[in-house]
């Protein structure tokens, strides 16, 4: 099914909790000057603009990324303040980046870059906004993807599998993947974003994770109202696998901004 576009929700809640906790790992990560992989499975198309009808028409991005700048989250030496304010100085003011654009501000040249993206308008759209040099993207299944491309070179990096989860396999199959994964690439970070549901359907997914003991795991989850009435997702969650120093540091700090929103 690749029925989602994530310009709808831009900028919104979750948005925030992964993308500030994906800045502060790769922060730290890209202080050693060694290079490193980097991994998306889903990676949309890159940059959205919340000035959009279809942002606009969710308001989302409002509830999100605007109003927890006008509440002074993130001070501007924040890795996530910095990635957004060197898009919006290339891309313009009301300019919003998904996470391969973001990570792409924090990596170095000597870092390798790969993005799968199936749907093929948001396909086309990150394979326009990343050079060749830059990031190599493929119309491709991600955890395929993955799988052919592990153990990396370089062996240190990042992962992040962030789906839509319009169907319920999704959960089923990511625990497997990631249980298959680790035996490759032991020493790769793996960040999983999930949402929080009102149905529970994440629940057996994260009780699946927590049964494989995999190394330093963080599993970090925020809550928050849902965007408009009868709306199923009610918080946002992280499940890191090899968690960065720090994040968990940086994870109890975002726990305390979300438990102050009204």
């Amino acid at each position: 099914m690749l029925s989602y576009q994530h310009i709808y929700h831009a900028g919104n809640l979750a948005d925030v909790q992964k993308h500030a906790l994906l800045c502060d790992m790769l922060a730290y990560l890209t202080v050693k000057d060694k290079p490193l992989s980097y991994f998306e499975t889903h990676a949309g198309r890159g940059l959205y603009s919340l000035e959009a009808a279809e942002a606009v028409k969710t308001g989302e991005a409002s509830a999100g990324i605007d109003a927890v700048e006008a509440l002074g989250w993130f001070d501007p030496d924040h890795p996530y303040a910095q990635a957004l304010q060197a898009v919006r100085d290339q891309h313009g003011a009301r300019s919003y980046p998904g996470s391969p654009l973001l990570a792409r501000q924090m990596l170095r040249d000597q870092d390798r870059m790969s993005l799968a993206e199936l749907h093929p308008q948001e396909h086309a759209a990150l394979d326009d906004l990343f050079p060749r040099r830059r990031a190599n993207v493929v119309k491709q299944d991600g955890y395929q993807m993955v799988m052919e491309r592990t153990p990396p070179e370089p062996r240190r990096g990042l992962l992040l599998i962030d789906p839509a989860y319009e169907v319920k396999s999704e959960y089923e199959a990511i625990p497997a993947f990631v249980a298959k994964l680790h035996r490759k690439w032991n020493v790769g970070v793996i960040a999983i974003w999930y949402p929080l549901l009102t149905t529970g359907a994440h629940k057996p997914m994260l009780q699946a994770l927590e049964a494989l003991e995999l190394p330093k795991v963080l599993r970090h989850e925020v809550r928050f109202g849902p965007a408009r009435e009868g709306h199923r997702m009610i918080g946002s969650g992280m499940f890191v696998v090899n968690t960065p120093f720090g994040t968990e540091a940086a994870a109890k700090r975002l726990s305390g901004l979300f438990k102050s929103l009204k």
